[in-house]
């Protein structure tokens, strides 16, 4: 018996045999032509499922993809990167289509709980998941499950306040941690330093150079999500805490400085242990199908 684990993201549509023990057995990748709709799109993983992989035997299905969901019935709400999929019940639609037990999570507690699982904190009882990615996210994991809360918004931090900046993300709380600390965001501000357009990359390169503008914007951003890793650890103290997405995982050298100056924003050290995630992109495809 095997499990299918599928990614929703707003480029591709990503899906993967796995064993239950979380190894990628085979995986299949297809463009989201969004403008074309849910059903559209969806049936190329259904195509799949029911004709390349119809030899494997499926026991259920996992989806992650992104917020915010109604967790309960398995629905997208209004998801910035889908546009024109607003209130598709995914796991309704995939379910009647395969005839398999199919569940829903949100793309960052899926990332989470696979690092739980098998990635880099998986002897840890609670861990809480951060992606700083395009955007910026989170997940709770505890005792092996995904932390969900009454309205299906725990740890969802973008919205978190850490400073007094007026900057607001797409209406978001001013000086809120997605606004601070996103890779859209490191170029922003850097862009507005430099009176120039800049890319993510291009800052973090400046900054290895020891430019002094990019030293300081990004000695900066440590410092913000330094704020945010502190906040969460005074309200969740979990065992761990795991990073991922693309702007740490392409700086990993920048860990221990956000390790160091967490532990100066938290009443003991000791509760300070952040990680790297492990998994890169086929977090979203083992947490899926593990769900």
């Amino acid at each position: 018996m095997y499990l299918i684990g599928i990614d929703i993201g707003g480029t591709n549509l990503r899906a993967a045999i796995i064993s239950k023990e979380g190894n990628i057995i085979e995986t299949f990748k297809t463009e989201n032509e969004v403008i074309k709709g849910p059903e559209y799109n969806l049936n190329k993983l259904v195509n799949q499922i029911k004709g390349q992989w119809s030899n494997y035997e499926i026991e259920k299905v996992g989806v992650g993809a992104p917020g915010p969901l109604d967790l309960r019935i398995g629905k997208l709400l209004n998801p910035v990167n889908l546009k024109g999929w607003e209130n598709f019940n995914i796991k309704e639609y995939l379910s009647e289509k395969l005839s398999i037990p199919v569940k829903v999570n949100n793309d960052a507690n899926i990332a989470g709980f696979a690092e739980s699982l098998v990635g880099s904190a998986k002897e840890c009882e609670s861990v809480f998941y951060i992606t700083v990615s395009t955007g910026v996210g989170g997940a709770l994991i505890i005792n092996k499950k995904i932390i969900n809360g009454a309205h299906s918004q725990t740890a969802e931090i973008y919205n978190m306040i850490i400073n007094e900046d007026k900057y607001s993300q797409g209406g978001l709380n001013k000086g809120g941690l997605e606004g601070q600390c996103s890779g859209v965001n490191i170029a922003r501000i850097a862009s507005e330093a430099y009176k120039k357009k800049l890319t993510t990359k291009d800052v973090f390169d400046l900054y290895e150079n020891n430019d002094e503008k990019a030293v300081q914007i990004i000695d900066k951003w440590i410092d913000n999500i330094s704020i945010g890793i502190a906040n969460i650890i005074a309200v969740v103290d979990p065992e761990a805490v795991v990073i991922g997405g693309a702007v740490l995982i392409y700086n990993s050298y920048l860990l221990p400085k956000i390790i160091e100056c967490t532990k100066t924003k938290v009443a003991d050290p000791a509760m300070v242990d952040i990680r790297i995630a492990q998994l890169g992109d086929n977090a979203g495809l083992i947490g899926a199908a593990m769900l």
